[in-house]
């Protein structure tokens, strides 16, 4: 069976043109490889079958920010910045965890940009909804207290279960700094509101962290 199969977003491509990518070879990767660095330039648009990959961008001080997350049906807006303008990546890209993807090549990429409607609108309608949650993180970082960010984030994290996550990925997730994390965790498990362990946080009082997610908005 054709990788297109796991791809519905592609299912509006002209029959030549799913033939044409059909052709392409999957890759499986496992969590934690490294699939663009800065610098890199871009080789090809990531089509994400299943998994998740982080990007994040790393400042002079060495404090890591997690900018978004790719998962099926969502775009990279790095990749395709640079595949449109030939820049170098600025930020880095890994696997959360295991995951499986088909890399359009440049050249295939552009071509089908050049003359295929539904894939030129495949690839700006996920461009602009990536943009649009590019300035939702903007506006939450520079006007959203970190505690605040913080808790929003366990919230999300943890809707199936324990948080599996060091407090440098949560300091990442949430725009901040580790110890600013270990501090708050600290006085959220006193609270009795998260119970915490060596790369595990429980919610324990969604409520009170609910609570302190929307109090700065």
């Amino acid at each position: 069976m054709s990788w297109l199969a796991e791809a519905p977003a592609l299912a509006g491509l002209e029959p030549r043109d799913r033939d044409r990518l059909a052709q392409l070879r999957p890759m499986d990767l496992p969590a934690g490889a490294v699939i663009f660095r800065p610098g890199d330039a871009a080789q090809g648009y990531a089509v994400v079958l299943s998994g998740r990959v982080d990007v994040s961008l790393t400042g002079a001080s060495g404090r890591e920010m997690l900018l978004y997350s790719v998962e099926p049906g969502q775009s990279c807006v790095q990749t395709t910045f640079g595949l449109l303008s030939e820049a170098a990546y600025s930020a880095e890209a890994e696997t959360a965890r295991a995951t499986r993807l088909v890399l359009i090549p440049r050249t295939v990429f552009l071509d089908l940009l050049d003359r295929s409607a539904p894939f030129r609108g495949l690839v700006f309608g996920a461009f602009a909804d990536r943009m649009a949650s590019m300035l939702k993180l903007v506006e939450t970082v520079a006007f959203t207290r970190a505690e605040c960010r913080l808790a929003a984030r366990l919230l999300h994290l943890s809707a199936d279960g324990p948080v599996m996550a060091t407090h440098q990925e949560l300091a990442a997730q949430a725009g901040t700094a580790r110890e600013v994390v270990s501090r708050r965790l600290e006085a959220w498990a006193r609270k009795g509101w998260v119970r915490t362990a060596r790369g595990q946080v429980e919610v324990i009082d969604r409520a009170a962290l609910s609570d302190l997610a929307q109090a700065d908005m």
